[in-house]
């Protein structure tokens, strides 16, 4: 997502291995204390986190904040389940795909947009072993390929 005033803190590499990307948002992040400082200075984890939509709202769980060095009393739990904000609407599209189809919500990466820290999360649908293999097998002929006319020219 190379945009003007977009900076990446964090992404989820592994979300891409492991699931098949249908739909992608933008959600806000509802922050306590010190949690943006900490966001800002890139202290942000997204490995094995996921949403889940909960009394009308999406949550993400799993994704760690590290607590601000300078903090004292503000700082809050690194792993306290955070709102996403995000359309009445579009929560309602997220939970409807979640139960009918048996996708996942799963935040591909947390990043700062005009000084606000965004996260992208998307609608996913887990890949099984053979799909991997096919991915992996994929980019490896893709790179040979590309060795193969980067050792012509």
């Amino acid at each position: 997502m190379p945009q003007e005033g977009v900076k990446v803190i964090a992404q989820n590499r592994k979300a891409r291995h492991d699931y098949f990307i249908e739909e992608t948002y933008e959600a806000g992040i509802e922050l306590h204390g010190t949690e943006v400082k900490s966001i800002r200075l890139g202290q942000c984890n997204l490995k094995d986190c996921f949403a889940v939509v909960k009394d009308g709202e999406l949550f993400v769980y799993g994704m760690h904040v590290s607590p601000y060095e300078k903090g004292s009393f503000s700082n809050t739990d690194p792993l306290r389940p955070k709102r996403l904000l995000m359309h009445k609407a579009e929560i309602r599209k997220l939970q409807q795909s979640v139960m009918q189809k048996g996708f996942s919500i799963i935040p591909l990466e947390i990043y700062l947009k005009s000084g606000r820290v965004k996260a992208q999360v998307a609608l996913c649908r887990g890949k099984k072993l053979y799909d991997k293999r096919d991915d992996m097998a994929r980019r490896d002929a893709q790179r040979d390929i590309e060795r193969t006319f980067a050792g012509r020219g």
